[in-house]
């Protein structure tokens, strides 16, 4: 036999092999071998460390990934979180995503609620970001700033760009999420907080700034009311979402940490990705909008973000903190009472609005069915 055509013969079937696991449903295939036995159940947390404000996407290579706000992990401080899971119930911390930081923010620690979306292959993550300024006198009204990075992997090094997309006073200009309008095709941007409305306005074909002439649209406003089961005296946390022709807008309020923890999901939603939106209690007369509130075993469910598994369920993927351990080696000191880990329950859609299962509206405490994440 012809030991060089043998040869040869081996190396296109090699490089065929490393083709096909190229591809995103080769790449699916190998994530879903690497998992081991499909969990049948879990339970809360599916992640026991601080991890506050996730967002979950499903990447191209199979797996799912959960990006958080900053943390000290092991005597290091991350910038922003990034873990792996093959199931959404086993994650493993892969480290930091944007182990340099913005040379507008090089000096401080204040790395806030990341966004990840991925377009063409390319990873763009939105978050908020303590300007430099904001510390050293020059200009102590300063507040946060949004931000963007992009990266070619899901699990990074993200790369920050140059200068911050938009900054302003106090912390209004936090939460971040983008959101590709089906309808409309236009690429949006939510946001907001410092007492003030949820906000969204366009972005450019870069998606790395706001597109020329396009205009902050105002959507959801704060309730100053004070009643005690009042939740929207502050929203943040926007997530939104398109099912069966609704756009919701998930949502969280009032005070998300520390001793007066008073945190929970609500919900809005419109025929149009830009509003107007209806809040709950606006279209059902209850006292309130909320989707998730607190138990006996977990206070201030909140920041939400939406995955789908592979039987085309929901699941909010969430914060909350333990009644058990609220304390932790915190970067700052607003942080101290405010362990916040990673939770995860089951979302379905009854009457036109999306709800909460099994635990009736609140954080599920025993061992509950996992999601379906191999077809």
């Amino acid at each position: 036999m012809d030991l060089s055509f043998s040869r040869r013969v081996c190396w296109l079937g090699s490089a065929l092999l490393l083709a096909g696991a190229a591809t995103p449903a080769a790449a699916q295939r190998q994530a879903r071998a690497a998992a081991g036995p499909i969990p049948l159940t879990y339970t809360n947390p599916v992640w026991d460390a601080d991890f506050p404000d996730p967002t979950v996407i499903h990447a191209r290579d199979g797996y799912y990934y959960a990006y958080g706000t900053e943390t000290r992990r092991a005597g290091k401080v991350l910038n922003i979180q990034v873990m792996r899971s093959p199931d959404l119930v086993h994650w493993t911390l892969l480290g930091d995503a944007l182990p340099v930081k913005p040379t507008w923010a090089h000096t401080t620690d204040s790395f806030w609620a990341p966004h990840v979306s991925e377009v063409g292959g390319t990873y763009y993550m939105y978050f908020s970001a303590k300007p430099d300024n904001a510390v050293d006198g020059l200009n102590p009204g300063a507040g946060l700033c949004l931000a963007t990075a992009t990266a070619t992997s899901p699990a990074g090094p993200f790369r920050p760009t140059a200068e911050p997309l938009q900054c302003g006073p106090s912390f209004i200009n936090i939460d971040p999420m983008q959101f590709d309008d089906p309808a409309t095709r236009q690429r949006l941007l939510y946001w907001g907080s410092g007492f003030g409305p949820l906000k969204v306005r366009a972005l450019a074909a870069d998606r790395l700034h706001f597109a020329p002439g396009s205009q902050v649209k105002d959507l959801l406003f704060p309730d100053s009311s004070r009643r005690a089961d009042n939740y929207q005296k502050l929203v943040e946390g926007s997530w939104v979402v398109r099912r069966n022709g609704w756009y919701y807008l998930f949502y969280s309020g009032d005070n998300c940490c520390g001793d007066q923890a008073h945190y929970a999901v609500q919900v809005a939603r419109s025929h149009s990705a830009t509003g107007p939106f209806e809040t709950l209690a606006q279209a059902t007369g209850q006292p309130g909008s909320t989707l998730l509130v607190r138990n006996e075993r977990w206070l201030a469910p909140g920041h939400n973000s939406v995955v789908t598994d592979a039987a085309g369920h929901d699941w909010l993927a969430y914060h909350a903190i333990s009644v058990r351990k609220k304390t932790f080696n915190a970067v700052n000191d607003e942080q101290q009472d405010a362990r916040r880990v990673l939770l995860l329950d089951r979302l379905e859609y009854v009457g036109g609005w999306p709800r909460v299962v099994p635990n009736n509206g609140t954080p599920s405490v025993e061992a509950v069915p996992a999601p379906i994440t191999r077809p």
